[in-house]
C-alpha cells in the first residue's frame, strides 16, 4: 500500500479530483484486508481483533468509507451549489486515513498497540470528513436540502458506529454489536440508498414525482430492526418484510427501463433489486432462525452489503472514474465483463451463507467467495488504476 506523494501536489494529476486517490485506497484496502482475512479464518495469522471484527472494520471503515469520503467531496458541493472542498483538506484527510490503514492493517498482526492508534487516526478522518460535508450542508445555497440532508445524516451515524466499534473494541464489548448494526444499517446502506434514489432515476431519464417520505420509512423502519435485533436477536423478521415492501413497491414505481442495454445503467439497476431480495431473505433466515436455531452466517447482511452496496459501488465507481477523466462515458468489453463478475461474487457469497445453514462445511466454497472478490477489485483496478492515477484515455 506503500505510494510516494509528489513534493508538488498542485501538478500531481493523482491528487487533482478527491474522488481519485479516496478510491485508489478503498480498492487496495478491499484487497488487502480480505486476503489478510482468509489467512486469519484459516488461522494462519493471529490477529489482535477476532477475524470477523477485523473482516467488519476494514470492509467497513477502509474500503466503503475512503469509497463514500472520494465519492462525496466530489458531487456533494455539486448537490449543495457550493464551491469545491479545498485541496488542501482532502489531502490532509487522505494522508492521514492512508497511514491509518497501513497501521492498522499491520498492527493487527503484529501489535495491539498500533493497531489502537491505527483506530484513532482513522476514526479523525471520518470526523473531519464528517465535518467538511457538514459545512457544506449548511452553506448549501439551494433550497431543497432534502437529499443532501439524508446523506448527511446517514454519515453522522457513520461516525458514530465507529466511535461505538471502537469503545466497544478497546473498553466494553457488548456495544459492538449496536456498532456493527448501525454501521450495516444506518450508515452503509442508508447513505447508499440516499444517493441512488437520487442518482439512479436522473440517469435513467425517468419523471417520476420523488416520495419525500420515502427515505424518512426507511430511517424508522431501519431504527426499529435495529432496537428489535439489540433485545432479541432474530426478532426483526416483520420489520424485514415491510422494509421489503416499500423499498420494492418505490423501485418498481420508477419504472427503470430493465433490461437495458447499457451496462453502466443497468449495473445500478441490479444494485437496487438487491435491495427488496435481502430484505425478503433476512425477513425469511431471521424468522427460521428465531424458530429453528439455525445459523444463517449473516447472509441477510452479505446479502444487502454485497447485493447492493457493493454492486453500486462498483457501478458508480467506474462511473465517476470515466465521466471525470475525460474518457467516454461507455462501458467496453472489459467494463462489462467485470460488471457481471460482481453477481458472481454475490451469488457465491449468498451461497456460503446457505450451505453453512445446512451444517455443511464451507471452507473450499469460502475460499472461493474470497477468490472471486479478490480478482474482482484486482481485475478493476488493472483497468482503471492507471485512470485514477494520470488520466489515461482508454478510447482505443
Amino acid at each position: 500500500m506503500l505510494m510516494k506523494f509528489s513534493e508538488n501536489q498542485d501538478e500531481n494529476y493523482f491528487f487533482s479530483q478527491p474522488h481519485q486517490p479516496f478510491f485508489i485506497l478503498a480498492f487496495i484496502s478491499a484487497i488487502v484486508s480480505m486476503f489478510v482475512f482468509l489467512l486469519a479464518y484459516k488461522g494462519r495469522i493471529f490477529l489482535s481483533m477476532s477475524p470477523s471484527d477485523f473482516h467488519i472494520y476494514g470492509l467497513t471503515f477502509l474500503v466503503f468509507t475512503p469509497a463514500f469520503l472520494g465519492f462525496l467531496f466530489t458531487t456533494f458541493p455539486r448537490f449543495s451549489s457550493t464551491e469545491p472542498v479545498p485541496k488542501k483538506s482532502y489531502i490532509h484527510i487522505f494522508t492521514v486515513l492512508y497511514f491509518g490503514a497501513i497501521l492498522f492493517l499491520l498492527g493487527s498482526i503484529v501489535s495491539p498497540f498500533l493497531s489502537s492508534i491505527a483506530l484513532l487516526l482513522i476514526f479523525y478522518t471520518h470526523v473531519r470528513g464528517f465535518l467538511i460535508l457538514n459545512n457544506i450542508y449548511s452553506t448549501a445555497i439551494s433550497d431543497d436540502k432534502y437529499d443532501i440532508f439524508w446523506i448527511l445524516l446517514s454519515m453522522g451515524f457513520g461516525v458514530l458506529s465507529h466511535f461505538l466499534f471502537i469503545t466497544g473494541h478497546l473498553f466494553y464489548t457488548p456495544l459492538m454489536a449496536l456498532a456493527v448494526e448501525m454501521a450495516m444499517y444506518l450508515y452503509l446502506f442508508l447513505l447508499t440508498f440516499a444517493v441512488a434514489q437520487r442518482m439512479v432515476p436522473f440517469f435513467s431519464h425517468c419523471t417520476h414525482e420523488k416520495n419525500r417520505k420515502l427515505l424518512k420509512q426507511v430511517f424508522l423502519l431501519l431504527s426499529l430492526h435495529i432496537f428489535l435485533d439489540w433485545i432479541y436477536p432474530n426478532s426483526s423478521f416483520l420489520v424485514d418484510f415491510a422494509l421489503a415492501y416499500i423499498i420494492g413497491k418505490e423501485i418498481l414505481s420508477w419504472e427503470l427501463p430493465f433490461p437495458n442495454p447499457n451496462p453502466l445503467l443497468w449495473i445500478l439497476h441490479i444494485s437496487l433489486y438487491w435491495i427488496p431480495v435481502s430484505f425478503i431473505l433476512a425477513g425469511l433466515t431471521n424468522l427460521i432462525a428465531l424458530i429453528g436455531d439455525i445459523n444463517f452466517l449473516a447472509l441477510d447482511v452479505h446479502a444487502l452489503i454485497v447485493g447492493f452496496v457493493f454492486t453500486i459501488f462498483i457501478g458508480f465507481g467506474t462511473r465517476v472514474t470515466l465521466g471525470h477523466s475525460g474518457n467516454t462515458m461507455h462501458a467496453d468489453r472489459w467494463t462489462t465483463y467485470l460488471f457481471y463478475w460482481t453477481q458472481v461474487v454475490v451469488a457465491i457469497r449468498v451461497l456460503v451463507s446457505l450451505i453453512a445453514a445446512f451444517g455443511w462445511n464451507i471452507m473450499v466454497l469460502f475460499d472461493i467467495s474470497v477468490t472471486v472478490w479478490l480478482l474482482m477489485f484486482i481485475a478493476w483496478g488493472a483497468r482503471f488504476f492507471s485512470v485514477l492515477i494520470n488520466g489515461k484515455n482508454l478510447t482505443p
